[in-house]
C-alpha cells in the first residue's frame, strides 16, 4: 500500500511540473520568437518479485514475471523548434528567420547569446541592438544617422542607402547540431552548452540555414488549442493520482481497523 502512495505522489509531482510547463507556454503565446516546451516522462525502477524467465523446475521457464513500479519522473522539458507564424510589421529593422538559425547577440558580460527574436532597433550611435539594448553580432554594422533606407535581402545582404551613396555588408546566422541542448536564459535568449555543441556560422538561405524576411517578426509557435487540451489532460491525470492516494489511504485504514 505504501508503494501505491509513493507511485501516485510521483505522478502528482510530475503532472504539477507538466502544468507549470503548459502555463509557461500559454504565458508566452505572444512572445516574439518563443519556442514552446514539451515535457517528457520516464517510468522509475521496478521491484521484481518474480523474474521473467526464471526456472521453475524440470526446465520450465516463467513466461511472465511479477514486477511493481515506483511511479514516474520528468526527464526533460525539451524545446520544440518548429516555425512560428510570420507577422508583417512594416518596421525596417524587424527581421524574421524562415527555417533554421539564430541571431547572435552580445551580453553585458561579453559572452554570446542567441535569439530568434528579430525585433531590432538602432541605438544612438547607429549600433543595431535588441529590445534590451544588446548589440547584435553576426556581421551587423552601424546604421548611419543619415540613412535613407535599409534593405535586408533573404540571403542576409544588407544595403544602406545614404545621400553619399550605398553601403553594403553581409550578415550571418548561427545554427547548432542539437538546438534542444541550448539553455534558456530568459529575455528571448539561449546560451550554448556542451549538449548543443558549438555554433556553426553561415549565410542565410545557404547550406541549410534559414532565409531572412525583412519587415516581419516570427511569432510564438504555441498552439493555444493544443495547450488547452494538454492542460485538461494534466488536470485529469493529477486528479486520478490524487484519487489513488485517497484509495490507498482508505485501504490502509480498513487494514488498521481489523484489530478492533
Amino acid at each position: 500500500m505504501l508503494r501505491a502512495l509513493q507511485a501516485a505522489s510521483t505522478g502528482m509531482e510530475a503532472q504539477q511540473m507538466n502544468l507549470n510547463t503548459i502555463a509557461n507556454n500559454l504565458a508566452n503565446v505572444n512572445t516574439t520568437g518563443f519556442k514552446k516546451n514539451k515535457i517528457e516522462f520516464q517510468d522509475m525502477l521496478y521491484q521484481k518479485r518474480r523474474a521473467v524467465g526464471a526456472e521453475e523446475g524440470a526446465g520450465n521457464l516463467v513466461p511472465a514475471g511479477v514486477e511493481v513500479g515506483n511511479g514516474t519522473r520528468v526527464v526533460s522539458t525539451a524545446k520544440i523548434y518548429t516555425q512560428g507564424q510570420l507577422l508583417q510589421t512594416g518596421e525596417k529593422m524587424d527581421v524574421a528567420i524562415q527555417g533554421d538559425g539564430f541571431f547572435e547577440v552580445q551580453r553585458p558580460d561579453g559572452t554570446t547569446a542567441f535569439t530568434r527574436d528579430g525585433g531590432f532597433k538602432v541605438a544612438a550611435d547607429g549600433t543595431v541592438v535588441t529590445n534590451d539594448g544588446l548589440p547584435v553580432l553576426g556581421g551587423f554594422q552601424p546604421i548611419p544617422v543619415d540613412a535613407l533606407n535599409v534593405n535586408i535581402s533573404s540571403t542576409g545582404q544588407v544595403t544602406i542607402e545614404t545621400p553619399g551613396g550605398q553601403q553594403n555588408f553581409q550578415i550571418q546566422l548561427a545554427r547548432f547540431n542539437n538546438p534542444a541542448g541550448l539553455r534558456s536564459e530568459g529575455g528571448n535568449l539561449f546560451a550554448e552548452t556542451p549538449a548543443s555543441g558549438a555554433p556553426v556560422l553561415g549565410a542565410p538561405a545557404q547550406a541549410g540555414f534559414g532565409s531572412l524576411l525583412q519587415n516581419h517578426l516570427e511569432t510564438s509557435n504555441v498552439n493555444v488549442a493544443e495547450e488547452m487540451v494538454n492542460m485538461i489532460l494534466a488536470q485529469r491525470a493529477y486528479e486520478v493520482n490524487a484519487k489513488a492516494i485517497q484509495s490507498s489511504d482508505q485501504m490502509m485504514q480498513e487494514t488498521n481497523n481489523i484489530k478492533r
